[in-house]
This record gives structure tokens, C-alpha cells and sequence, in this order.
């Protein structure tokens, strides 16, 4: 395999759920110092607190047998929602750096949703993907994960 070179001015995506750390690669390939330059935050409350009532019952044409519904997971579709506006979100900045490669870190369900909501032209920038939980991670050692993975492959 090749290595992954993290080139200046490369976009770099954190994000899970709730939140979504926008990188651009100050450095170079050898040295990576990646600059926050968008952050997107989330609150949505527990889905005990987003609920409504309790799940709906239906009825079967024949006899009186009834059966529930499965509630909504309504912090499941806060969080989606939320990934959506991120993909968006990342598209403008990968368009408006006007860089030629991107990596995406995010765990393996974010990251399903991601690639299925990223835009054709930023799906093709994008050269790596990582299914991790980085978010909550300081800067620093972002930057010494993906030194890591570069060197790795």
C-alpha cells in the first residue's frame, strides 16, 4: 500500500453525532498541524425527553387482536439529522479550500451515514476514511493518529 500523504491545506473531518471538528492541514506531509476552522455542536436531549407518548397500537381486520408499535428513536434521528447538516457543512469547506484530498474520521455508524450524504464532488476528494471515536480528543494527537496511519500504510 502507499502512503497516505496528509498534503498543506488538506481538510481533515472529527466528528460523531453531536459534534464536528473541521481541520485544514497547516503543516506538510512530514510535520502535520492541523487548525480547527469550523466546529458544529449538537444538544439533543435523551429520547426519553424527545418523546411524545406512549407507542401507537393497531388493530388486525379479524378479531381483536391489537399490537404495538415500536417507538421512535427520536435521539437516532436528531443524531442523523445532525450528520446530514455536517456532510453539508463539509462539502462548503472542501469547495471553498478548493483542496484535492480530505480524510473523515467518525465511528463506523457516523460514518455510514456520512457517505451516504456527502456530495459526488466531495466523496471523490476524499482519500481516506477511519472508523474512530476521535472527537473528544485533543488536537494534538489527531494529528499524531493520522502521522501514524500515514506512516502505517
Amino acid at each position: 500500500m502507499a502512503r497516505l500523504k496528509l498534503h498543506n491545506k488538506s481538510c481533515v473531518l472529527v466528528c460523531d453525532g453531536s459534534k464536528a471538528l473541521f481541520y485544514i492541514n497547516v503543516g506538510d506531509a512530514q510535520a502535520i498541524s492541523l487548525q480547527v476552522i469550523k466546529e458544529m455542536v449538537d444538544h439533543h436531549p435523551p429520547t426519553r425527553e424527545l418523546g411524545t407518548d406512549k407507542p401507537g397500537r393497531s388493530f388486525y381486520s379479524m378479531g381483536g387482536s391489537r399490537s404495538s408499535m415500536q417507538e421512535t428513536d427520536w435521539h437516532d434521528t436528531a443524531e442523523t439529522q445532525f450528520l446530514r447538516q455536517v456532510a453539508g457543512a463539509f462539502g462548503e469547506v472542501v469547495r471553498g479550500s478548493g483542496t484535492k484530498q480530505a480524510i473523515v474520521i467518525a465511528p463506523p455508524r457516523a460514518l455510514g451515514v456520512l457517505r451516504e450524504h456527502l456530495a459526488d464532488d466531495v466523496r471523490s476528494v476524499v482519500k481516506a476514511e477511519y472508523s474512530r471515536d476521535l472527537v473528544k480528543v485533543p488536537t494534538p494527537k489527531v494529528e499524531a493518529f493520522l502521522q501514524a496511519e500515514g506512516e502505517l500504510r
